[in-house]
């Protein structure tokens, strides 16, 4: 955090590097978001101000971590110039962390379900419904295409080290860290 490139616009795709830098900047993308370890990577992430983000998600979980917070694998998603609206009402509050301000964990409450709309490497348009904790990963990731980090978005009060988090709060909801920490 404190790099411009993270809090401005990142600017749509449109061809700016040919198709060999693409798919080789996807690759890296991919790479450095696995050896984070993480679920999602932008490309502001890495000082490259494209509207271009990585998700995936095959991480193993608890099954009822999975449940609570309906979070299902995902498959490798290369987004280009994604965009998402929310579908219905329903929100859900988790813990969020990010590879952009690392140590820490906080409580963003997000729309449950999207419609995310983006491009794949080859052009192809794609619009995909998604819930849970897909499209938490799609949101936290699109958000950092426009500027924003999860703890702009976060219940402040929440905010707490890894380290703490891991001691007192990594339960499948927040209700005790709703209590214990009064937001």
């Amino acid at each position: 955090m404190g790099h411009p490139v993270l809090r401005r616009a990142a600017v749509p795709y449109d061809g700016q590097i040919d198709d060999a830098v693409l798919h080789a900047l996807l690759v890296l993308m991919r790479h450095v978001m696995h050896a984070a370890p993480g679920v999602g990577l932008a490309a502001p992430q890495l000082a490259i101000p494209l509207r271009i983000a990585v998700l995936e998600d095959r991480y193993e979980v608890a099954a009822d971590v999975a449940q609570t917070r309906e979070r299902l694998p995902l498959d490798l998603l290369a987004v280009i110039n994604p965009n998402y609206r929310p579908i219905g009402g329903e929100t859900a509050a988790f813990y969020e962390g990010c590879l952009s301000f690392t140590g820490y964990q906080a409580v963003v409450e997000r729309p449950r379900q999207i419609e995310l709309s983006y491009h794949c490497a080859d052009g192809t348009p794609v619009v995909r419904r998604l819930s849970g904790w897909q499209a938490r990963i799609a949101q936290h990731e699109t958000d950092h295409l426009d500027g924003t980090i999860y703890i702009d978005k976060a219940l402040t009060r929440s905010l707490c080290s890894n380290e703490e988090y891991s001691r007192r709060w990594a339960q499948p909801d927040i209700e005790e860290a709703r209590s214990g920490l009064g937001f």
